[in-house]
């Protein structure tokens, strides 16, 4: 926890980014009937009847300090889908940076292993040695600062029915162009001096002598 919470009180360094990763889904429903559009006096009512559509997965990336953001969107999510985010990460969106500091949970396919998995080995050096992982601890996914970035996604774009990937996908670009303009970034408060205040219940205690 702590190692997280320092990194986010480095300064920038546009050599070294720091960038928030996570992954969460989106239900794809239509509607049976139309909505009845919002009039004078009343709301826009929806039937709560649907048809199922499937899902789609979605890897957030974020860089907070800089205000951007991109959602990847993919069928599945396994340890090849994390795998090509952190390739497109280092080629794509930061192919000059000397090394990439990623934070992420401890999910399961989040392994840095993978890439001799799946990667001939000299590849796979050469992509590890851009990068250092910051695991966020068990029960503490709230020190990734890519959750805030769901929260914006949630409420702002997301918080309605989506009938298909098309239209999730135009909403979703929509919605970062929109963000990444504003260069909305995140000004975290939180320390590591006040996690041993506040959450001293995490940190070993030593019994008596």
């Amino acid at each position: 926890m702590e190692r997280v919470l320092d990194l986010y009180h480095e300064p920038y360094d546009p050599d070294r980014p720091v960038v928030c990763f996570d992954e969460s889904h989106k239900l794809l429903r239509d509607h049976e009937v139309d909505p009845l559009p919002a009039e004078p006096g009343a709301v826009e009512r929806v039937d709560h009847h649907y048809d199922r559509n499937g899902r789609r997965e979605m890897f957030m990336m974020s860089e907070p300090l800089t205000g951007w953001r991109h959602v990847e969107i993919s069928d599945s999510r396994d340890t090849e889908d994390w795998l090509e985010c952190m390739r497109q990460i280092a080629d794509e969106h930061y192919p000059d940076a000397d090394c990439i500091r990623v934070v992420l949970d401890n999910l399961s396919t989040h392994k840095p292993e993978a890439f001799y998995e799946f990667l001939p080995p000299d590849e796979a050096r050469e992509y590890l040695d851009r990068f250092e992982f910051y695991f966020t601890p068990v029960h503490g996914s709230w020190l990734n600062m890519a959750e805030i970035e769901w929260s914006a996604l949630g409420t702002e774009c997301l918080d309605r029915r989506i009938p298909d990937e098309e239209t999730l996908r135009d909403e979703i670009t929509a919605w970062e162009e929109e963000r990444n303009n504003r260069e909305t970034s995140v000004d975290w408060q939180f320390t590591t001096d006040d996690a041993r205040i506040k959450l001293n219940q995490l940190y070993p205690v030593s019994g008596d002598d």
